[in-house]
């Protein structure tokens, strides 16, 4: 145990108290046991290499390159990805990818190459396989995005001599080794992604760990690993955009250096990745192109993101310690009589009946589905807490329905394993297995018949309480894995995943008019195929803030766009000046929710004083007035999985300055949001990409790129709006209008509006508009050329001259 480990351990046992400490002291020694008993010592070991190249044999898309001790298969999608596995690797079973694998493209050609080696041919990427089993992802042009150097594999001894094991691909995990494997980036390039970092959303250099984690308390920018990890990178550079994905659950770590331009007698340093497994098969994908065309093709690989309702995109207000049903509708009724929207109330642990999962404390809530009846007539759901641990108790009916139908994770000697969670000795479902799920998705029947409209899955890395060593299951602990059978070594990083798709389907079946609404703490590569996410405990403070902020980034060019922070952190209370610039900071992010420890404070807006009272009724007035441009960037995100917040370099990823910008971001194409992050700041620097941008709070028109100086009072945080956006809002009388925002002169702009469909699942319609000056006035019309069909109000027109933006 390390001393980060130790620090989490402290952490755990101060904030679940003495008798949960002295449970957690007996569940550490029982995994550290476990594990002992089952998984034998490492032991001598031997490295291999794939070898030379003998032969190659053309398939479907690409095509299988034999070396002297392993196999390489390459394979190009008809959508341009490519896939490659080492030593019968194939691309299923997979939990990233949704449905059947991609068709192929069936135009490659693999042919030789100078030297030895193999050139897989694409309209889109060209591959080049060395002699030695080197890989070079190429633009059709032939710039290098990606190198990957030749694996290193390390087997037992005792395991049998000769070639490498070839496997049949049917089972990811089955028979593989732990391997290396180093990567060859441009210069210039820069790294996003590895799932929820609070450092970034940039990964300098360093090593993350992919291993699902819950740091034991708040987390801050300096802690790692958080709640979902991916092996999922991006990376930008100027010869283009590309998207890594190693499809492989195991525990593991990525060293990431960035490169160097000119470093060393004018030669430039390439950056580089190093990617250690300590198990599964070696097998990844690549996606090339912009990052709008990238992300798409991420989204056609594992599923197009769940659409939340419309009433997910508002404000949620949730706490930890609610006294009971008077106190949520007191709370319900504070937000109503200071004119606060609010479209959802959170209930955690402490409404169910001591802790055990899907019941309710009858003395705090004797009528929950009544006080869920009450809230849903002034417009607010409930949503209800979800966590997997079942207290192992009979007579508790969750348990002895899971008993009955063998639903427990259990331990290489059959036993069913237990651990300690919040109701105390506790037993965990096998969520990869999928007759399992089928029984867990049926058990939300009764979180309905409560009368809650969403779940939030917490506690799902999975956690179990250790007073030593990691918080989670023995690693030892066998999972059925879709019938291929493995460890929780294997299972871990998918446990969340599996769980939010138990929960989605069950959902689906139970009330198949509705959209779900579901967000998860723990997840994996495709968790957006059922819902999102949320930051997790993050610690109070302006760290805190600014690292929330990099996890949303993050996780959008992962592919999960639906997510959001605890506003006002978790662990703490906040400063008036920390929650109003907070809250501001959330009203733009897709999930809007403030939510709070036990101890630590109420998050009600009228509990910081009346000035931040005033300044946040107008920051949800803002995001009321934002709801349909929130409805059509959920639209667009499932049809095309670009996320709602993105980075600023989007749309210029060869800017090099907006590559470097991590304190803004973009709202859909329309809006960059600059929140302030530091305390007692009333303005900041704001780097903007080419064009011209209108400050929406006083339409002052400035030109970029460049960087400009922009007021942020206490009142609000920098919004501008793009020249020439056609962003749907709320009217008054809260029907949709189009608010455009002027052209420059000579030039055009446009958008896209999507109607609110309601909460089912009819597919809607996509609506594109064109801005332009036509003589001194502007005009918005459908691109086919009809009239707009909504009212417009045309803003930037009054504002000053453009100017220039520093550099």
């Amino acid at each position: 145990m390390d001393g980060r480990d130790l620090v989490r351990s402290v952490r755990m046992v101060r904030a679940v108290g003495p008798a949960q400490g002295l449970r957690s002291v007996r569940a550490a020694w029982r995994r550290s046991r476990a594990d002992a008993r089952a998984l034998p010592p490492r032991g001598a070991e031997r490295a291999r290499v794939p070898g030379e190249a003998r032969d190659a044999e053309p398939l479907p898309g690409g095509g299988v390159i034999r070396f002297a001790r392993s196999s390489l298969r390459v394979r190009v999608a008809a959508g341009g990805a490519v896939f490659c596995g080492w030593d019968g690797a194939g691309p299923e079973p997979s939990y990233a990818l949704a449905g059947e694998c991609p068709a192929v493209d069936p135009r490659v050609v693999l042919e030789p190459d100078t030297e030895g080696g193999w050139r897989i041919v694409s309209e889109r990427v060209l591959v080049v396989v060395s002699r030695f089993g080197a890989v070079e992802v190429r633009t059709p042009g032939g710039a290098m995005l990606r190198r990957e150097l030749p694996p290193r594999w390390w087997e037992r001894v005792a395991e049998g001599a000769g070639g490498g094991p070839e496997g049949d691909g049917r089972c990811a995990g089955a028979g593989a080794a732990r391997w290396v494997q180093r990567s060859e980036v441009a210069a210039d390039a820069r790294f996003f992604g590895l799932g929820g970092r609070s450092a970034g959303p940039r990964l300098r250099d360093g090593v993350y760990r992919l291993w699902n984690t819950d740091p034991g308390g708040a987390f801050g920018p300096g802690d790692d690993p958080l709640y979902l990890t991916m092996p999922v990178q991006l990376v930008v550079a100027d010869a283009g955009t590309h998207l890594v994905f190693h499809d492989n659950s195991w525990d593991g770590r990525v060293t990431l250096h960035e490169g160097v331009e000119g470093a060393g007698s004018g030669h430039d340093r390439p950056g580089t990745c190093e990617l250690r497994m300590d198990g599964g098969p070696l097998r990844y994908w690549v996606v090339a192109g912009t990052p709008a065309r990238v992300l798409s093709g991420w989204t056609a690989l594992t599923g197009a993101p769940a659409l939340p309702p419309r009433w997910a995109l508002g404000y949620q207000h949730a706490r930890w310690g609610f006294g009971g049903a008077d106190e949520v509708r007191r709370v319900v009724a504070g937000y109503r009589e200071r004119g606060l929207p609010l479209s959802a109330v959170h209930l955690d642990i402490d409404h169910y009946d001591g802790h055990r999962v899907f019941t309710v404390d009858r003395e705090r809530y004797p009528d929950l589905p009544g006080l869920a009846g009450e809230l849903r007539a002034e417009g607010v759901r409930l949503v209800s807490i979800v966590d997997p641990a079942v207290k192992a108790e009979p007579g508790n009916s969750v348990y002895d329905g899971g008993v009955a139908v063998d639903a427990f994770v259990r331990d290489t000697r059959g036993e069913v394993v237990r651990g300690v969670v919040w109701p105390g000795e506790s037993v965990y479902p096998d969520f990869t297995d999928a007759r399992v799920r089928k029984w867990w998705g049926a058990l939300y029947a009764e979180r309905l018949a409560q009368g809650f409209a969403g779940v939030w899955h917490d506690m799902n890395e999975p956690v179990s309480f250790a007073a030593f060593g990691e918080s989670t299951l023995p690693r030892s602990a066998r999972h059925a894995l879709e019938g291929c059978g493995g460890d929780h070594r294997e299972a871990h990083n998918v446990y969340g995943l599996a769980m939010a798709q138990a929960a989605y389907e069950g959902l689906c079946e139970l009330r198949p008019g509705e959209r779900p609404f579901l967000f998860s703490r723990s997840g994996w590569a495709g968790l957006q195929r059922y819902g999102g996410t949320w930051s997790g405990d993050v610690d109070t403070g302006w760290p805190g803030l600014r690292a929330s902020l990099s996890l949303v980034l993050g996780l959008g060019l992962c592919g999960v766009p639906y997510s959001g922070p605890d506003v006002g952190g978790f662990s703490g209370v906040p400063s008036p000046e920390l929650y109003l610039r907070w809250f501001q900071l959330g009203a733009y992010l897709p999930l809007f929710r403030t939510h709070s420890a036990l101890w630590a404070g109420r998050r009600e807006p009228w509990e910081f004083g009346a000035e931040v009272l005033e300044h946040a009724r107008a920051a949800l007035r803002e995001r009321v007035r934002l709801l349909p441009y929130f409805v059509t960037l959920g639209q667009l995100a499932r049809l095309s999985g670009a996320p709602y917040v993105r980075p600023v370099w989007w749309s210029a990823p060869r800017d090099r300055a907006l590559r470097d910008c991590e304190d803004a971001f973009l709202l859909g194409d329309a809006l960059l949001v600059a929140p302030i992050v530091e305390a007692g700041a009333v303005g900041r620097a704001v780097r903007l990409p080419r064009g011209r941008w209108y400050d929406t709070a006083t339409g002052r028109a400035y030109e970029g790129p460049g960087r400009v100086w922009v007021d942020a009072p206490l009142s609000r945080i920098p919004v501008l709006a793009r020249a020439g956006a056609v962003v749907p809002v709320a009217g008054a009388d809260g029907a949709t209008e189009l608010e455009v925002w002027a052209p420059a002169v000579g030039r055009t702009g446009g958008g896209l509006v999507v109607p609110d469909c309601g909460d089912g699942w009819r597919r809607p319609e996509v609506e594109r508009f064109v801005s332009r000056w036509e003589g001194d006035r502007v005009v918005v019309e459908r691109r086919d050329g009809e009239a707009a069909g909504y009212p417009v109000r045309v803003r930037g027109l009054a504002g000053e001259e453009a100017g220039p933006a520093a550099g």
